[in-house]
């Protein structure tokens, strides 16, 4: 029935966008015979919001991967650095949030570690919505801070750097088998703010992948045996996710269109000092207003790297921005 609903909004798009083109066309064609500057002036206009949202609709349409419509964790690992990597990461899991709701998505954390002084070491967010797998997959990857830096003294400007994951939430219709011989599972209490039972009992629940050295961690339950469960829905997510990138990359010969979410490989550069300006690696789409993105706003980038990533062609960006 999802299925059925996201293909029957397609088609209703697109029957809606040329019906919308046809309309205007024979309004423009009225108004200027009357000499109608308004009714001409509001046609154009009309044609510029279509243009917009078919544009959109071509990207929605590039979302066609095994489980591109399924929720999605994210994960954000802060890099090396001590707090400055550490608060790096507590901004990215904001800026997700902030993207999440913009798209009404509901955004559940599974999983976090706070740094010593202040930001995150890591946290993984459950983010639940349609196609939410689809659209967050190209941002996997390293992403890079030029700032001055709130926490030295003397003003300098460093850089930091986090990696996400993103990896598909699988549903009953995936089976991924794992043998207990190959899971190491240890416990430990959960960090929090504390209170009647998160720090006094082992409830949280690491689990390692011995073949793969995955590891899994959750602490969101009360209940040992909960955590337990959802970190398996994790690993089988992860383990999921590595054989559909095998698949990509052994299908795809251009380099570019590969995710390399290896150290050093950053995909998306932020500074905020000396001057302003976010650029993707990979598309070369940029912005001079890092505020704006740091606040959700990354259509324009997400739009790019599907539509390089998926078809080899770009996206016109100043519309979707």
């Amino acid at each position: 029935m999802r299925e059925r609903t996201m293909l029957d909004d397609a088609i209703t798009a697109c029957n809606d966008i040329d019906q919308g083109v046809t309309d205007n066309i024979d309004l423009i064609e009225l108004a200027e015979e009357e000499g109608d500057d308004d009714v001409l002036d509001e046609a154009h206009q009309s044609l510029v919001e279509l243009a917009i949202l078919a544009e959109e609709k071509r990207v929605a349409a590039l979302l066609s991967g095994e489980a591109d419509s399924n929720d999605t964790y994210l994960e954000v690992h802060a890099g090396a650095g001590g707090t400055e990597s550490q608060d790096w990461a507590s901004m990215l899991v904001r800026m997700y949030t902030r993207w999440a709701e913009r798209r009404g998505y509901r955004v559940d954390v599974a999983e976090e570690s706070h740094g010593e002084e202040a930001g995150i070491k890591s946290v993984t967010l459950v983010v639940k919505g349609d196609s939410a797998f689809g659209w967050l997959k190209t941002e996997a990857g390293v992403h890079r801070l030029v700032r001055i830096s709130p926490f030295d003294s003397n003003a300098r400007r460093h850089t930091s750097f986090a990696s996400v994951g993103v990896y598909p939430v699988i549903d009953d219709s995936i089976n991924i088998e794992i043998a207990e011989s190959e899971l190491r599972v240890d416990t430990y209490r959960a960090s929090g703010a504390g209170g009647q039972h998160v720090n006094t009992t082992d409830s949280a629940v690491r689990i390692t992948h011995i073949p793969t050295n995955i590891v899994v961690q959750c602490q969101n339950q009360r209940s040992q045996h909960k955590n337990r469960a959802e970190a398996m829905k994790m690993l089988q997510s992860r383990l999921y996710e590595a054989e559909l990138r095998a698949r990509e990359e052994k299908a795809q010969a251009e380099a570019a269109a590969k995710t390399d979410i290896g150290w050093g490989h950053q995909i998306r550069s932020y500074v905020l000092q000396p001057y302003q300006m976010v650029k993707d690696l990979r598309t070369g789409v940029e912005t001079s207003q890092p505020q704006n993105v740091l606040d959700g706003e990354l259509d324009p980038f997400i739009a790019a790297a599907l539509a390089a990533r998926l078809d080899g062609t770009t996206v016109d960006v100043e519309d979707l921005d």
